[in-house]
């Protein structure tokens, strides 16, 4: 019977302890909704805190109430409520945080009230007109990196005005903001007047003045184009290129000529150049970006390859060469990195392409960042060593004859050739000038990635029609010049044996000391910590050591991590900036922003953990402090 009792009791507490509830909140508004159009959103330890979950959207009872039924929540929980987004959480009237509320097996029915909204980053966008062949009828969405692109929300409708121009007010947190305007699809998204994609909008934090009154115009739609509109004068001149390229491969293996195994060289090249320059032109439109996201990948491939198989032309055309230089594979090395680089792109699927588009992911940007320069770096030497070779060749024949051969076209190509690496050249400067001062320079860029396209179409042009009419050249003696086997080889042999014949030293305890020093100086003077994504590979970079030995050096002499200094030494700018008039204006997030944090709660956890206090009772406590004194 004892044994029956036991089993009995702990039956009851078991029962207490896992049975579920049927609970009715009833949530009175004491303020005006954040977002019009979107409703409340009921976020709990027992749904993983998800903001937005449609299976926990309250039910509007009318315009200042609303309820949700749970049928099977647990006796203890806590929760929120949201307006889809932890950026449009419920905070206090002040706007600060409201902490978690409780139910603690209160019974079946609970009211609430809402008495304020967390205060968040806000940005108030307006579009005055629309183009003239917007449908009447049309409704105007804004998607972007802070509502997962996506381009029907509506929480993220614009309202028209009374005006005919269209407003929405947008909440985040996040430091720089993409978005583009649609009409409800990704087939009806903005364009530019002629119909070709745009580049994602950006609004950085830091560089604007004032954030409640955005404009910006719509300049067109892509899918309200004509099939013959579609295409500017700019595609146009690109296509004219690629059908000439085209036609070139059909008519010079025709022709009767000495330079056979030249014009080998040439028509695959031009075949390159030609695809290339297609898939730029197809790239530039959604529609195809859509169908065949991979496309963007495809006219990337003319950085590594147009330099040697147009060096591989003027090898045989001038010069004694019936064959392949030796190691003629090294030439195509970086071509086979890109490739493999490329791959795992072209493996995923294409929504998970497209969203790393969208997004623009950051590994993404890099790869194509890295890219672009590297083939700069790549098209600089080949281009040397056309023009090294040209001259060489011009040297030999004068040597050998009294007249001059007419290869004035190998030099027009090499003006191109270098008008499109100057180009290049000022791309990348606007690039880099753009993000250190904080300009949107996106169009400018775009602009010069334009001319670069179109001058490189330029050569098609005149190495074509002057190809077919060439007759035999003379071909030179071939010399020891700057090919790739000649420069690049040897170098690269001569390092390696220098680098088996060197010796590794040990590091003496002396480096601790000399790292730090070199640590200290470089933080106190250059303030590295303000770059939310430093890293130690980046910070031994700038003070010349391996990263190993940094580390090393952080945990001996501070007896601390490298995240936990670098955050240290954020917190502290943090109150030292806190005290300076010249701050004064900002939030405390934003002036957590400004120190190098990237996030309200690394920035928060941090705080506490240096400080034992979270930011409010730091500064409650500095404030009453103050007021003593003062008495």
């Amino acid at each position: 019977m004892p044994c029956k009792k036991s089993l009995t009791v702990l039956f009851i507490f078991l029962s207490a302890v896992f049975a579920r509830a049927q609970v009715t909140i009833d949530l009175k508004l004491q303020v005006p909704l954040l977002i019009e159009n979107e409703g409340i959103y009921f976020a709990s330890d027992f749904n993983d805190w998800n903001s937005g979950d449609p299976d926990y959207k309250l039910r509007k009872v009318n315009d200042s109430t609303y309820s949700i039924y749970l049928e099977n929540a647990p006796r203890y929980f806590e929760y929120k409520f949201t307006q889809g987004s932890w950026t449009t959480a419920e905070g206090t009237p002040a706007g600060e945080p409201f902490p978690n509320r409780i139910y603690s097996n209160d019974g079946p029915e609970v009211s609430c009230e809402l008495i304020g909204w967390e205060q968040q980053i806000e940005y108030g966008i307006t579009i005055p007109y629309l183009p003239e062949n917007t449908p009447e009828d049309a409704k105007i969405y804004i998607a972007g990196n802070f509502n997962k692109w996506s381009p029907n929300s509506d929480a993220y409708l614009l309202r028209k005005n009374i005006d005919g121009g269209y407003y929405t007010r947008i909440y985040t947190d996040l430091e720089e903001i993409e978005f583009k305007f649609t009409r409800g699809s990704w087939e009806s998204v903005e364009a530019r007047p002629s119909g070709k994609a745009r580049p994602n909008r950006k609004i950085n934090r830091a560089t604007i003045e004032d954030s409640d009154n955005l404009s910006f115009t719509i300049e067109g739609w892509e899918d309200l184009n004509g099939t013959f509109s579609i295409y500017s004068f700019y595609d146009l001149l690109l296509l004219f290129s690629v059908f000439q390229g085209i036609l070139l491969m059909i008519a010079i293996p025709t022709l009767q000529s000495n330079n056979t195994g030249a014009n080998r060289w040439l028509l695959v090249t031009i075949g390159l150049s030609s695809f290339s320059i297609l898939c730029y032109v197809l790239s530039n439109y959604n529609s195809t970006v859509q169908a065949f996201p991979k496309i963007l990948f495809l006219s990337d491939f003319v950085l590594f390859l147009y330099g040697p198989l147009y060096y591989f032309y003027l090898r045989q055309l001038l010069f004694q060469a019936n064959s392949l230089p030796s190691r003629w594979y090294l030439h195509f090395i970086p071509f086979l990195i890109q490739l493999l680089v490329y791959l795992p792109f072209f493996l995923s699927s294409d929504n998970s392409m497209l969203d790393s588009i969208m997004n623009q992911e950051t590994t993404l940007v890099i790869i194509f960042l890295v890219t672009g320069f590297a083939g700069l770096l790549w098209n600089l030497y080949y281009w040397n060593l056309f023009r090294r070779s040209i001259q060489l060749y011009k040297e030999q024949h004068q040597t050998n004859f009294s007249f001059e051969q007419n290869l004035n076209y190998l030099s027009t190509v090499l003006v191109i050739q270098f008008t499109c690496l100057f180009l290049w050249v000022v791309f990348f400067l606007v690039f880099g000038l753009s993000n250190l001062f904080k300009v949107d320079g996106i169009t400018l860029q775009e602009n010069f990635i334009d001319l670069i396209w179109l001058a490189f179409s330029a050569i098609t042009y005149f190495i074509g029609y002057f190809a077919i009419k060439q007759a035999e050249t003379f071909k030179a003696e071939p010399r020891k010049i700057s090919i790739f086997d000649d420069i690049l080889e040897t170098p690269i042999a001569q390092k390696v044996q220098t680098l088996s014949n060197e010796k590794p030293t040990e590091e003496p305890d002396e480096s601790i000391l000399t790292t730090i020093n070199a640590l200290e100086k470089n933080l106190e003077e250059n303030k590295p910590f303000h770059n939310p994504k430093l890293s130690l590979s980046e910070l031994a970079q700038q003070i010349n050591v391996p990263p190993h030995q940094l580390s090393k050096a952080i945990n001996v002499h501070y007896h601390k991590n490298f995240f936990e200094l670098i955050n240290g030494l954020r917190i502290d700018e943090f109150k030292t900036l806190a005290q300076n008039p010249k701050y004064q204006h900002l939030t405390l997030l934003a002036l957590a922003y400004e120190v190098g944090f990237n996030s309200k709660t690394a920035f928060n956890r941090s705080f506490k953990k240096t400080t034992g206090q979270t930011p409010r009772e730091y500064f409650d406590k500095a404030v009453a402090n103050q007021k003593l004194k003062e008495e």
